[in-house]
């Protein structure tokens, strides 16, 4: 069995919720404060950017940055120098199950696609960065042409590409838990899936 890194101790378990509990702050409602709209019962329920994007494009644009944030700053906070990147792994999935399953939401929450660009951010930022580029000409295209799903599109577009690009310049475990991940955020967006195949509604 490879060695992952990972020594599980009390101070480990103590940094993963530290991370989750970062990853769960809402800022999808926070940045809707003031408007009279509850943005998880509001457009597709689901409290992340491109809901809000849908109502005010500044909020979306706080939104965005808050829940990018929250990721990377979780593991600037918690990850110790020298600490493997499986630690790292470790503490950017935490706060990415902090995102989708909030206890601030009674453990509902958003997609993880932004929170989880900002544990990539931090962990690997060229990559991170260059598939941040290509998200930014997907997700405008596919608004100026009017796609179905223009944000989902976008995102695990964009996650499969950081997958790949993982695997070229990092290494098949990383990619490993790249795909990992990206499963996980597909599986997040199956509502979505169902409206691109034109049945029932996103949440």
């Amino acid at each position: 069995m490879p060695d992952l890194g990972l020594e599980f101790s009390a101070a480990l378990v103590f940094r993963f919720l530290g991370c989750f509990l970062i990853g769960s702050v809402p800022f999808a409602v926070l940045a809707m404060q003031g408007t009279g709209i509850d943005i998880r019962k509001a457009g597709s329920g689901n409290p992340g950017f491109n809901n809000v994007l849908s109502y005010n494009k500044w909020r979306a644009v706080v939104t965005l940055l808050g829940d990018l944030g929250k990721g990377l700053a979780a593991i600037w906070i918690f990850l110790q120098p020298g600490q493997a990147m499986t630690v790292g792994w470790l503490f950017g999935l935490a706060a990415i199950l902090g995102h989708c399953y909030s206890p601030f939401l009674k453990f509902n929450g958003g997609k993880g696609i932004a929170t989880s660009a900002g544990v990539m951010l931090y962990l690997y930022p060229v990559l991170a960065m260059a598939s941040l580029a290509v998200f930014s000409v997907l997700r405008v295209t596919g608004g100026k042409r009017r796609w179905i799903e223009a944000g989902t599109i976008a995102s695990l577009a964009t996650y499969a590409l950081f997958v790949v690009l993982l695997l070229v310049w990092e290494g098949t475990e990383m990619a490993l838990f790249g795909t990992l991940l990206l499963v996980f955020v597909a599986w997040r967006h199956r509502s979505n899936f169902r409206i691109l195949f034109g049945s029932g509604q996103a949440q």
